[in-house]
């Protein structure tokens, strides 16, 4: 007795189907990718640059200091760059839960003590704070301290905003590699 031919067109549509239900399912809790639209995060990160987005070390450990991440803009950032759509940012994590921080002198303050930060564009030419943050929530700013719209602009980021960590550049070809 021989097995029942499947018909190919329907075959095919369950491939395509298949193909699609797990490329959103990946997208959606696994990794996504991303580009860099503004120069808030220079030199880190370049206008246009390409990045993998990994969503699912969050659900088991939380941000750490130095972490660049990808978060839905709250609304008060929005506010702040007269944005009515609901825009993803990305920045580096400053201040965690609990700690005080300030932005003075040029240097950001974490409980008292300066952060060394060989990433940053330039010296802020800003004061901020102190303030402690809230609990769940963080400081984030961008490595282009003095042309970006961040943390001092607009507050604290709430940890149920947080998309993911950016890991990886994959674009351009010369600039491949891991984040810091």
């Amino acid at each position: 007795m021989s097995e029942k031919q499947q018909n190919p067109w329907v075959e095919g549509l369950q491939t395509v189907a298949l193909s699609i239900f797990l490329a959103l399912g990946i997208r959606q809790f696994v990794a996504e990718a991303r580009f860099i639209p503004s120069e808030s995060m220079l030199p880190t990160l370049e206008v246009d640059d390409r990045l993998v987005v990994e969503k699912i070390s969050y659900h088991f450990n939380p941000p750490q200091r130095g972490d660049i991440i990808v978060f839905r803009a709250p609304q008060a950032a929005l506010d702040a760059a007269h944005s009515t759509t609901n825009d993803a940012y990305i920045k580096r994590v400053v201040g965690l839960p609990g700690e005080e921080v300030e932005v003075r002198d040029g240097r950001v303050f974490i409980d008292g003590a300066a952060l060394e930060e060989d990433y940053i564009q330039a010296p802020p030419a800003y004061t901020w704070g102190p303030q402690v943050v809230p609990a769940e929530e963080y400081l984030v700013l961008g490595d282009n301290r003095n042309s970006s719209s961040d943390g001092h602009v607009w507050g604290f980021l709430p940890r149920e905003s947080i998309i993911g960590r950016a890991v990886v550049r994959f674009w351009p070809i010369q600039r491949i590699g891991g984040l810091e």
